[in-house]
C-alpha cells in the first residue's frame, strides 16, 4: 500500500510540475493519460473540464491536491462497488 500512495502523490506532484495545483491542461492530460482504463468520456476534454469543476471545492479554476484526492477516493470507491457487485454471469 505504502507504493501506491506514494505513486498518487508523485503523479500529481510530476503532472503539477511541482506545483500545489492542477492547471486545466495538465488535469486533462493527467486523467486521460492515468485513468483512462479506469473511467469514461477521460478523450472528452467536455467530459474532463466539467469533471474538474465538480472537483473544484474553492472555485479557483485549478485542481489542489486535496481536490485531487477526492478524484483518487470516488475512483477507489467506484471500483471498490464494481468488485462487490454479483456476478452477471454466474450460475
Amino acid at each position: 500500500m505504502e507504493s501506491a500512495i506514494k505513486t498518487v502523490i508523485m503523479t500529481f506532484l510530476n503532472s503539477s510540475k511541482g506545483g500545489e495545483n492542477l492547471e486545466g491542461k495538465s488535469f486533462q492530460k493527467l486523467v486521460q493519460k492515468q485513468l483512462g482504463g479506469l473511467m469514461e468520456d477521460t478523450n472528452s476534454t467536455s467530459a474532463v473540464k466539467e469533471m474538474q469543476r465538480g472537483l473544484d471545492a474553492n472555485a479557483d479554476g485549478k485542481v489542489s491536491f486535496q481536490e485531487y484526492l477526492t478524484l483518487i477516493g470516488y475512483v477507489a470507491n467506484s471500483l471498490s462497488q464494481k468488485k462487490c457487485e454479483p456476478n452477471a454471469d454466474a450460475p
